[in-house]
């Protein structure tokens, strides 16, 4: 799933500084600040995304992260290299050494690294 700029703001706080209420993100938004009401739509939309969960306290909700940031950037990764690269990682790492992205010292380091992990 996709998230929006807004959402994708507000997912930001929640993996910075994990679990928490609704007036607790409004801390960590700058300038102009939305409203309550507008954070708490955000959020709950966030939720029925499945990137958050809440549990009931008293008389509210503390919300948690669901997914990692690092499992939504690997999916948002995944998905650019299905759209943009006909599903060939071998074609974004050859457009980031001829665009001198990434150099031959890298792309060594990247190869020894996948070698390791295989071994």
């Amino acid at each position: 799933m996709k998230l929006t700029i807004k959402e994708e703001e507000i997912m930001t706080i929640f993996w910075e500084h994990g679990e928490m209420f609704i007036r607790d993100i409004l801390k960590y938004i700058p300038e102009p600040k939305p409203s309550y009401n507008t954070v708490a739509t955000q959020v709950k939309f966030l939720e029925d995304k499945g990137f958050l969960t809440r549990k009931p306290i008293a008389n509210t909700f503390l919300y948690v992260p669901a997914i990692s940031e690092e499992e939504y950037g690997g999916h948002t990764i995944g998905n650019a290299v299905k759209q943009y690269y006909n599903n060939s990682y071998a074609s974004v790492v050859s457009q980031f050494v001829e665009e001198e992205k990434m150099d031959l010292d890298e792309l060594k380091a990247l190869i020894a690294e996948i070698e390791k992990r295989r071994k």
